[in-house]
């Protein structure tokens, strides 16, 4: 089931399918909830599965500010309101694992539990905001084309490319649609995130956190030993995924998501 919902005098687009718990999947940057949409669907036999459209992005609506992690986490708590859920398990990919913490932050009496999905809690460092800003740079001067399909390409392992082909050119197809002043809002909203460190290590809320052996973008021994893991935080690294394991092993990650939230309950 597709809908839509106001958030801010606008209207963000959500997909819905399943019963049981409801679990929240928030994408990634560069993507809309129609890469999640495999995912979702095995999910959905176990779970209700609610998918957003983050704002600017899919069927979403624009908005005129820059897309901070903290108002589009608004976003996803407007869509609990508007569905009248008081607690939902929220899953989110890359920037979606930024908003997600950002959620459990300013939201923490709507989680039953939260994943990070090839994402991490820290800030950018220096390297990485100048790798953004030339990004914003290159969309401004209408160039998006130059740099995203090798951003696509390098979110798979480079193993897997060739096996999945049609996978990495339905995500450069999502990634070019994208609004080139979306991308430059998000890309904003990024390098002006502040650190989730803390957000983890309280261990308020129950944490899945998966991650992968051969990620170009993530070092995940790096990410673990920044951080101090809760007794209640549980990592699973996969060992034949880059950052897109719930494409890369889609069916070994619903299993893991499906776990931890029966385990949680």
């Amino acid at each position: 089931m597709d809908g839509y919902f106001e958030y801010k005098g606008r209207r963000i687009h959500f997909t819905e399918q399943g019963r049981g718990v409801p679990v929240v999947l928030v994408h990634g940057y560069l993507e809309t909830s129609e890469i999640l949409a495999g995912f979702a669907k095995i999910l959905s036999g176990n779970h209700r599965v609610l998918s957003i459209d983050l704002p600017g992005h899919g069927l979403s609506d624009p908005y005129d500010e820059i897309y901070s992690m903290e108002f589009m986490a608004g976003s996803v708590a407007s869509l609990l309101d508007h569905l009248h859920i008081e607690k939902a398990f929220v899953a989110g990919h890359s920037l979606g694992g930024y908003i997600t913490l950002a959620f459990a932050e300013r939201y923490p009496r709507k989680l039953t539990g939260y994943c990070l999905l090839h994402s991490h809690p820290l800030p950018d460092d220096a390297e990485k905001a100048e790798k953004r800003n030339a990004e914003i740079s290159l969309v401004a001067d209408g160039k998006k084309n130059t740099f995203i399909p090798g951003n696509i390409s390098r979110l798979y392992a480079g193993k897997n490319l060739e096996r999945f082909h049609a996978e990495v050119q339905r995500s450069t197809e999502v990634a070019l649609q994208i609004p080139g002043d979306t991308i430059i809002k998000v890309l904003r909203g990024m390098i002006a995130r502040p650190s989730g460190v803390n957000v983890i290590e309280k261990g308020n809320i129950p944490l899945l956190w998966i991650l992968g052996t051969m990620d170009n973008l993530i070092d995940h021994r790096s990410v673990l030993d920044k951080v101090r893991l809760p007794g209640n935080a549980v990592v699973h690294i996969l060992n034949n995924s880059g950052h897109m394991g719930f494409i890369e092993e889609e069916s070994e990650v619903a299993e893991i998501v499906s776990g931890f939230i029966s385990d949680i309950q």
